[in-house]
């Protein structure tokens, strides 16, 4: 607009200067052709007929320049007018917005994020707290995290730790609609818990459900979730998107809840920011390839090293607590000492600090760590293989466990004192859990 106004102004003070046209400049020993009708030529000396040709239409030029500057004037009027009473907002019309080009792998993770977000919600931990002073019962978040809605039935697959000691459970669509969910079952074993929430079928869209079989380190994939929701602030309802590469496979952590290893966890540098855990980790095509859980870092931070719960772990855990409410996993019976303590007695395995009676080892005899009469520690038996598979520690007898199912029959090799001995033990569920 200002160079539009600069131009007017310039245009305006060149036409209204009269001198322009009043008195040509013209060198004394030019001369100017003269084109006849009848085809002949002749010069025009400017010392003589050429200057009673200017005077003559001196009259009329000045005429036209009056003209001209009158129409300016109003135009620069008019131009005023409309820039004092116009909206300033609809400048914006003469604002030529060129479309951001994007290269194709941007393109591709634009559109991943777009179509998985509406499938990944936000989750409130909520419990029932006492005022010290006035001794009214509150209901405050304790804690927060992701998750992703599994079918049309309202069903919420997140980690067992983001609802972990909930009294009640909120959980907040990608549309901020926010409905109370009910625990339908969780597995404190692999960390994974599965909600319900009663919303419109055309709200939920469940995730695309891929495999982790098959996943090659080094290939590309994508986390998304919620990060902490701070106080007032709604921080936590915004999406985020985080990427990286799977950087190793088969890895094994503990669960935050009992203690269990759990095995083949995918490694990935994708940042796994607190808030995160339980929202969905995507391959490049968009599908489900595992759970997002854990980070290892010294600083707390997202800098770490990020885990996530494996497709192929998670999809048969979830499909076992939609259906019976509970995952039946073999156990044992058994209480063992920590590693730390086996390794102190130069022998490797798993030490039986107690095993009930009611249990799968109390009833095929397995012998526990006792005091005699006289007060003195009486080990008990020292599992060293399973099903001839060698038993170093405790990661190791969960590990062979894992694979057996309830109703097995297994031989446990024992060292009880200076001697071997196999007993066989039948496999029974683990309790129910509340």
């Amino acid at each position: 607009m200002a160079t539009m106004c600069s131009l007017i102004s310039t245009l305006f003070h060149s036409s209204s200067s009269p001198s322009s046209f009043s008195k040509p400049i013209i060198p004394k020993s030019l001369k100017f052709p003269i084109i006849n009708y009848d085809n002949t030529h002749s010069t025009l000396n400017p010392s003589k007929s050429s200057l009673s040709i200017f005077s003559s239409s001196s009259s009329s030029s000045s005429s036209s320049s009056a003209l001209d500057s009158f129409v300016i004037v109003c135009t620069s009027l008019a131009l005023s007018l409309t820039l004092v009473f116009s909206n300033p907002l609809s400048a914006s019309a003469f604002v030529v917005n060129t479309p951001r080009k994007l290269q194709s792998d941007e393109l591709a993770t634009v559109n991943l994020f777009q179509q998985n977000t509406p499938s990944v919600v936000f989750i409130t931990n909520l419990a029932v707290k006492q005022d010290a002073f006035t001794l009214d019962v509150l209901e405050v978040p304790q804690g927060s995290g992701s998750g992703f809605v599994w079918d049309q039935d309202g069903h919420i697959v997140t980690n067992y730790h983001v609802i972990r000691g909930a009294s009640d459970l909120r959980v907040t669509l990608a549309d901020q609609s926010t409905y109370d969910a009910k625990v339908v079952g969780f597995d404190q074993d692999k960390d994974v818990a599965v909600l319900r929430v009663d919303a419109p079928k055309d709200k939920l869209r469940p995730i695309p459900v891929g495999i982790s079989a098959d996943l090659l380190v080094g290939q590309k994939v994508f986390a998304i979730g919620n990060p902490v929701r701070w106080p007032d602030s709604i921080f936590g309802l915004d999406h985020t998107l985080t990427t990286g590469v799977i950087s190793g496979l088969r890895r094994e952590i503990s669960s935050a809840a009992t203690g269990r290893p759990i095995q083949d966890v995918i490694q990935t540098d994708a940042a796994i920011n607190p808030g995160n855990s339980g929202g969905p980790l995507l391959d490049s095509s968009g599908n489900l390839i595992g759970i997002n859980t854990a980070i290892y870092s010294p600083s707390g931070a997202s800098s770490g090293v990020g885990f996530s719960i494996p497709v192929d772990t998670v999809s048969g855990i979830v499909d076992q607590l939609v259906k019976f409410g509970k995952v039946t996993r073999p156990i044992l019976g058994i209480k063992f000492a920590p590693d730390q303590s086996v390794e102190q007695l130069g022998v490797s395995g798993v030490l039986v600090l107690d095993a009930p009676p009611s249990g799968p080892a109390g009833k095929a005899g397995l012998l526990p760590t006792k005091r005699d009469a006289y007060g003195r520690l009486v080990l008990g038996d020292i599992i060293t293989s399973v099903n001839g598979k060698k038993v170093n520690n405790g990661s190791d007898l969960y590990r062979i466990l894992d694979q057996c199912k309830v109703g097995d029959e297994v031989i446990v090799e024992v060292l009880r004192g200076d001697q071997k001995e196999k007993i066989p033990v039948i496999l029974e569920p683990k309790a129910d859990e509340t």
